[in-house]
């Protein structure tokens, strides 16, 4: 019953640690990728013409030719001039021939020097903590897989794919010899020296023991040397490998992230739309009431002018009979004359008076003036506006809507001219999501999709860490790729756009990296 119980609420903890916030799940292909930098350890003693396999355990890379693994695992290798080091890569062809470089006992780490041509893909190290109930992942060759799988010598020594277990931090105890993380990720003989990696598939610590209990109902425990003692051994053996503290977001996150934020967005637009609608109402009644009240008043106007000039003429009238009574003929033609066109003018002023209907036109009148002002004035933003020239641009990255797991966090300095060329010198491909350009460089197992959003001045790089079958697939793929010269038209780009599918459709369907810069003139 005891048993039940334990079961019970291991499984209970263990569904509570899944729901804990900020405790994301891993995206396999992270894990996938920082396994392909854990490496197989082996100590060989040649005796004559043969060869007996010692011992072996795990290491990682955190350069191409240098080897973190435990001091345990290679401490036969000091002890006699008989025995080799070999370090055996999760993939391709054979394995390398490696040194002792730094050895530290007190810590149980040790750093191996590969001979040259090698050319491993490095793991970064988390150098933040790791939280209690963070989901860690333990990579490395266990013995007793090897031993069911039923592994010779010659298999041991040819590169195969790394061993993957989960499990949680748990509590914040450690060794006494030297600083340790303590986890659940199961480890057996033979995972010596092998990571203990973060959700992102960075290094958290080196695996190196666990508990031993003859009770079987006892629940397994193991230690990982933390990346503290980790840093502290490489930064006196002179090494400086690659870290990073951000923290670990899953690419869900960030989606449910993107549609909130769209989602309000889409509501903030939908306000300002409804302000614009109820400003041109107002607008409307406005110019209606201010054109209603111009044409009464010019109608009142031209009625108190055509009542002045008939009053005018009847008194120039009046004039003209008092001068024919007195015989003034030339008085009389004048004045005569004077009341005529002053009669004239009333009555044109009055018939050419501004209808009632005019007012409609009138408020139109004002409306097109406004907008006129409205356009023609200095209000708008010349931060937001898009020049037709070059942009010379630096980019800082958005940590609210990037995911970042090897990177370094820095600013990059961008000039986009239109027609889709890049700093004078590389030309993006125009598709349905917009410009953008592929890379796949020769010496890194890394793709690189890049793309530019010239209205929002948003800069966004994702990159896949790909496996050395997937690479050699990509490259194969870039070399029929011809890419035009900058300062193409759009058929040209739209057409560099399509060809560059060929090779987008060869990459997983989520990056492992997703940076997002917003972009701002040069100062």
């Amino acid at each position: 019953m005891m048993i039940s119980l334990h079961r019970f609420f291991t499984a209970l903890a263990a569904l509570l640690l899944a729901a804990l916030p900020g405790v994301g799940v891993a995206d396999p292909g992270d894990i996938a990728a920082a396994s392909r930098g854990v490496v197989r350890v082996v100590l060989i003693q040649y005796d004559g013409g043969s060869a007996r396999l010692v011992s072996h355990g795990t290491g990682f890379a955190i350069a191409p030719d240098l080897v973190v693994t435990n001091a345990h695992v290679v401490e036969d290798l000091r002890g006699s001039d008989g025995i080799v080091a070999g370090v055996v890569p999760s993939e391709g062809r054979g394995g390398f021939g490696a040194t002792i470089a730094a050895y530290s006992p007190q810590r149980d780490l040790a750093l191996l020097k590969l001979k040259q041509g090698a050319a491993l893909n490095a793991l970064t190290l988390f150098s933040g903590a790791p939280t209690d109930g963070e989901e860690v992942y333990a990579a490395g060759y266990p013995g007793n897989v090897d031993m069911a799988e039923g592994l010779s010598m010659g298999d041991l020594v040819s590169p195969q794919v790394a061993v993957k277990t989960r499990g949680y931090v748990s509590a914040g105890r450690s060794s006494r010899a030297f600083d340790t993380i303590l986890h659940t990720a199961p480890i057996g003989s033979g995972n010596s020296g092998g990571p203990l990696l973060d959700a992102c598939g960075r290094v958290l610590g080196v695996n190196s023991f666990g508990t031993v209990s003859e009770n079987t109902t006892d629940s397994a425990f193991y230690f990982a040397i933390s990346t503290r003692e980790l840093s502290a051994f490489l930064q006196e053996a002179g090494v400086s490998p690659h870290a990073s503290g951000a923290p670990c977001t899953s690419l869900a996150d960030l989606a449910r992230a993107d549609a909130a934020r769209g989602a309000e967005d889409q509501a903030r637009l939908a306000a300002a739309a409804e302000a614009r609608k109820a400003a041109q109402a107002d607008l409307a009644t406005r110019a209606q009431h201010d054109a209603e009240l111009q044409i009464l008043a010019e109608r009142d106007n031209d009625l108190a002018l055509a009542a002045v000039l008939l009053v005018a003429a009847v008194a120039a009238g009046a004039a003209a009979f008092a001068f024919n009574q007195r015989g003034k003929r030339r008085e009389l033609k004048f004045a005569g004359g004077a009341a005529g066109v002053l009669a004239l003018a009333a009555v044109g002023v009055w018939l050419l008076r501004p209808p009632l209907s005019l007012i409609d036109e009138r408020a139109k009148d004002i409306i097109a003036e406004n907008k006129a002002k409205a356009e023609a004035s200095p209000a708008a933003d010349a931060s937001t506006s898009v020049p037709e020239g070059p942009q010379k641009l630096v980019c800082v990255l958005d940590p609210q809507r990037s995911r970042v797991t090897v990177s370094d966090i820095t600013d990059v300095p961008l000039t986009w001219a239109p027609g889709g060329c890049v700093n004078g010198k590389t030309q993006y491909g125009l598709a349905g999501d917009g410009w953008s350009r592929v890379l796949v460089p020769q010496g890194e197992a890394t793709v690189s999709i890049t793309r530019f959003d010239p209205d929002r001045r948003e800069y966004t790089v994702e990159r896949y860490l790909m496996g050395l079958d997937a690479m050699t697939a990509l490259r194969e793929a870039r070399t029929k790729l011809k890419a035009p010269a900058c300062g193409v038209d759009e058929a040209t780009a739209r057409a560099l756009g399509e060809a560059q599918g060929s090779i987008r459709a060869l990459l997983p369907a989520e990056p492992n990296e997703r940076l997002r810069y917003n972009c701002k003139p040069e100062p």
